[in-house]
């Protein structure tokens, strides 16, 4: 199996509802998105992907949640903007593009130095 690593940058903010239905106060994140795919074979020029069709296809999946209060997107508007959300969120958006040849391993989200999450569909 051969496998690629691409990391990404969006700054965003979230506040989450906490367990009380309290909400944290609203602050921002510069979130550091690390996206892992693979794949069994190399293709017709020996590649997985190209990594720039891959960092395209992250950059649009990214794009919407750049800049923005994640409580206001529809996407969190029944689930808490959680590091585990975003990155479902993240993996599911990329998923959909990727070419058939292609699995998507992992999507990781860090929030802040040390703070990470991760979502992988099994």
């Amino acid at each position: 199996m051969y496998e690629l690593n691409v990391e990404r940058h969006f700054r965003a903010a979230h506040a989450l509802r906490l367990y009380d239905g309290s909400r944290e106060p609203l602050h921002e994140h510069a979130w550091k998105v690390v996206v892992d795919v693979a794949a069994d074979q190399l293709d017709q020029i020996e590649l997985v992907m190209d990594f720039h069709e891959l960092q395209g296809i992250i950059d649009r999946a990214l794009g919407p949640l750049e800049g923005r209060n994640l409580n206001n997107l529809d996407v969190f508007k029944t689930v808490n903007p959680s590091a585990e959300r975003v990155a479902e969120h993240i993996y599911r958006a990329i998923a959909a593009e990727l070419p058939a040849s292609v699995r998507l391993s992992r999507v990781t989200v860090t929030e802040a130095p040390g703070c990470r999450a991760s979502f992988q569909d099994t």
